[in-house]
Order: C-alpha cells, then structure tokens, then sequence
C-alpha cells in the first residue's frame, strides 16, 4: 500500500470513528465499524466470485433480475456453487454496494433491510461445512441500539454515514499483492487498543511482539502442518505466524470472550483463511478445553497476565497438569497455561509464549512446575526479557519463554532485550531493527557480552531454578573512573575565576554607589 492509499484509508476510518465517537465508548464502536468492514469484505469476495462464475454465459452478477423465473434460477444454482466455495451466499440486492447506493437516495430507510441481510448471511450457511464459523457472527452489530440514536430515523441517517464512508475505501480484493483489507483491521484494532487502555485493547497483542514470536516458531521451517494460540483473542498472533512461512495448512484457537471470538472468526475470513482451514472455539481454555487429543507443530501465545482461574481438585489428575507435582495456584495462571500447551505441542514443534517477569521467579507450585519443565523434561530452550511498557493496558516488564521438546542441546539461552527498544511519549515500542536482533539473537544462539548467555541446567540448577535474567546475563556497567587529582584542579581554577568576577561585581556596585552582594 502506497503512503497515499495509506492515508486515504486511514481518514475514512477516523471519519467512521467519529461518526460515532461520543454515542458509545470505544470497545462498542470498534464491534460496529469491524462489523461493517466484515459484511462489505463479503460482498465484495462474493461478488468477485460470481461474476467470475458467470463470466462464460456473459452474465453480470449484479444485473441479474432476482424477480424473474430465470434470475432466481440462475441465484438457485450459483447458491449451492458458492455456499461450497465460499460458505455463504447474497443475492444482488444484498450486496454492501447496492445497500450503500440505497442509503444515499433521499428519504431511503435501510435498517430493516440491513438487519434482514446479516440474518440472511447467517442463515445461508446452515447445514453446511461453515455453519458453525458464520453462526451468530453478527450479534455484536446491534441496530436496534438507541446508542446509535434515540429515533428509527436518527439511527438510520447514522448508519448511513457508516456505510458512505465504507464504500469509499477500495480493498482491491482482485489484487492478491494488496492487502488494504488487513492493513484496515489491523489499523483499527491497534487504534482501539492504545486509545481505549486495557478493556479495548485486552485481545490486542502488538505487532511486534507477534512478529517475534511468529519468527521463533517458524525458524527454520517454510511451511506449517498447524498452529495453535490457546488464548487467540482476534487472531492476529495466529495470523502473523502464517506472514512468516510459505504455508499454514490449519490454524487453532480458543478464547473465551464472545465478541472477541467473533472478531478471530472475521479476522480469519478477511485474511483470505478457508473455512475448513480453522478451528476457532468459544470458551474458557483452562476449564472447558475445546481441541483435547490434539497436538500442534506451532504454539504461539499471550495469556492474560497472572489471571486468577479454578485450580480445581479435579485438575491434578487432568493429563495437562497431572505430570509436575504441582498446579498452577488460583491466583495465577501462568503455569496453567504454559502446561496446557505443552500438552498440545508436537515432539517436534516449537512454542512461544509472553509471560510477566514473576513466572521466572516465583516460587511455590510455580517453581515446582518449572524445576519438573527444567530438570526433568529439558524442554526450556530460551528466555527472553523484552523491555517495559510495551503492551497496552500496563507498563510492567515482560518475557518469551520458548519450549521444544525434541531439544538437540542441554543449555538454555537467555537473551536481555530490555533496553532494545524506541521510547515513546505515553508507550515504548520495538522497531525493525530491535525485533531483528532480538530474533537473531535467538536463531544465532551465541553469547554476547551484556545481551545473551547460554547457561547449562547444573547452571540453572544451582541458582535453585530461578530464571531471572539479570542472574544468567550480566549488564552491569562499570562507572568510569574518576581522577581526584584533576577534579581538585578543576574546582581551584573555578574558584579562582569566581574571585575575578567577584571583584568586578564590588567594583561596578562602588561606581553606582550601591551595597555590595556578600
């Protein structure tokens, strides 16, 4: 994308946002454009297929008459084609386009019909392989909300607005180098995030932090069987692993909060992911496990930091937890979920996941579990300290731990990145050349003075398996020496040039007859 097309994307997004910016706080707003941006994407991929389906009889999808016997005859056909295909269907007059043409003609009244179309989405996938990836998928679009206005007409004429402003922005569906679409979702998603603070940007990991952990999964490797985010929030970590290989063939995920499922659901089918080609569940990952029996080349993930969870009785026989001892305490789940996925992960896979800085310390069950992961299993490859305020919603410093378990080395690299970073007025964040050399360190596996260290596991063992990385990487920094003799010269001509001034100071107050300063 051009800077240009850039910044012509970026105003019809902010004129969007302030269509309703004021009637409802940001994470409700954010549900409404995303929503709206999900319905055009599907008209537009639609529309793209079934002119190209029809191109052979010389038939224009949109100019098909849904009234005569042989229009519906035509859409009864291209239905079933594009149901397999695609896994839904419009009619013409549903399209985004022809929605949005209607809104602009005076007196027009498009809610009833819009409402009836998102319905109609849903309903044209049931009893097919996309049933369950496309039901309720637009719930969260509430037209009915008086947070739109307090009148039919009101919340109409807002609508409207959306869907002008929409219509101007060409995602250039046909062209397979362009991604307008994903740059506007992720822009906007990012947007949410940093300006709403923790509530909108809970399911938001940054860019560069995914784009770390997608490198360190797929070191070495061009292609994936599979990759799985236990915590998937909208996708986007999903989605960064597949930027980095040639090929995914399936993607996973679990996550418990309903719109945010929703937006990893959108998200997968924007990016042009298959909806046979995921698996996106709705629950919480820890008490209801949805993919039981399965295990994934990649693991990529960033829990909800130290979240409180059941730790049930129950869970010390459960296969995810049974093996170490010890499960994670109520109060924090950090160890749940690092052992819920390295139950997931294939013998020869590879994951990644943010943590806060206590997992590397904390004792109790936590150093049980990490003692078992250490000494007994050897599937710790490398810590990472990545620098603080970071991450939106809190300042506090953070970590990648990184696990295999078909290691062909006893050490564990741990790498200080904490000062590898661009300071920022309200948040810090990692350029290019930070995110390289924080992956490259990771992939060169060497010893850098005051950056990374390959420490052996007696190593680790006789620091009682605590992972803190000042421990294991030393940046300490000697202050320079201070020669005493020159500073006492210094100070002597200081004062002696203080004198000088000082008698021209008495001898300027003498001339104009004035006290002299003590």
């Amino acid at each position: 994308m051009t800077d240009e097309q850039k910044q012509r994307l970026e105003k019809a997004l902010w004129g969007i946002a302030n269509t309703l910016r004021g009637k409802m706080n940001a994470d409700e707003f954010r549900d409404y454009i995303l929503g709206f941006i999900f319905y055009k994407y599907l008209s537009e991929r639609l529309h793209i297929y079934a002119d190209d389906a029809l191109k052979e009889d010389g038939i224009r999808f949109s100019e098909i008459d849904e009234a005569s016997a042989e229009g519906r005859a035509v859409l009864d056909e291209l239905k079933h084609a594009t149901t397999e295909a695609l896994g839904y269907f419009l009619k013409p007059s549903e399209l985004f386009s022809a929605v949005a043409h209607e809104s602009r003609q005076p007196g027009a009244f498009v809610l009833p019909q819009l409402s009836e179309i998102l319905g109609n989405i849903e309903r044209s996938t049931m009893g097919t392989a996309a049933e369950d990836d496309f039901d309720h998928l637009f719930e969260d679009l509430d037209l009915t909300s008086t947070k739109l206005g307090r009148t039919e007409e009101a919340k109409n004429a807002l609508i409207s607005k959306i869907l002008t402003h929409l219509d101007e922005i060409d995602f250039r569906l046909e062209d397979a180098n362009s991604d307008v679409l994903g740059d506007a979702y992720e822009y906007l998603i990012g947007m949410f995030a940093s300006g709403a603070g923790k509530k909108a940007g809970e399911f938001y990991t940054p860019q560069s932090v995914s784009t770390i952990l997608a490198r360190i999964v797929t070191t070495g490797k061009t292609r994936l069987k599979s990759v799985y985010d236990p915590t998937c929030g909208s996708g986007s970590l999903l989605l960064r692993v597949a930027r980095e290989v040639d090929e995914v063939s399936d993607f996973y995920g679990q996550e418990q909060n309903r719109t945010t499922y929703n937006l990893a659901r959108m998200n997968m089918i924007l990016h042009g992911v298959h909806y046979r080609n995921f698996d996106l569940r709705q629950d919480d990952t820890l008490e209801t496990p949805m993919h039981e029996g399965q295990t994934f080349e990649a693991i990529v993930a960033n829990p909800p930091f130290s979240a409180k969870w059941s730790a049930k009785d129950l869970f010390k026989s459960d296969d995810r937890f049974a093996d170490y001892g010890r499960i994670a305490p109520a109060s924090k789940a950090d160890y749940a979920f690092v052992t819920h996925m390295l139950h997931h992960l294939d013998e020869k896979g590879a994951m990644a996941v943010v943590l806060p800085h206590g997992a590397l310390f904390r004792g109790g069950a936590e150093g049980v579990i990490r003692d078992h992961i250490i000494r007994e299993k050897n599937w710790l490859d490398a810590v990472i300290g990545l620098p603080a305020n970071i991450f939106y919603g809190t300042g506090i410093p953070t970590c990648i731990m990184v696990f295999k378990k078909c290691r062909e080395t006893e050490d564990v690299l741990f790498v200080d990145a904490s000062t590898e970073f661009v300071r920022g007025k309200n948040q810090n964040w990692l350029d290019e050349p930070n995110i390289d050399r924080i992956v490259g360190g990771f992939q060169d596996r060497v010893e850098v003075d005051r950056f990374s260290h390959l420490a052996t596991r007696e190593e680790i063992a006789e620091n009682g398996y605590n992972l803190n990385i000042p421990r294991y990487v030393d940046t300490y920094q000697a202050e320079p020496e201070v020669d005493l003799a020159e500073v006492t010269g210094n100070l002597k001509r200081i004062e002696a040039d203080m004198a000088e001034v000082d008698d021209r100071i008495r001898g300027f107050c003498a001339e104009l007859e004035l006290e002299a300063p003590v």
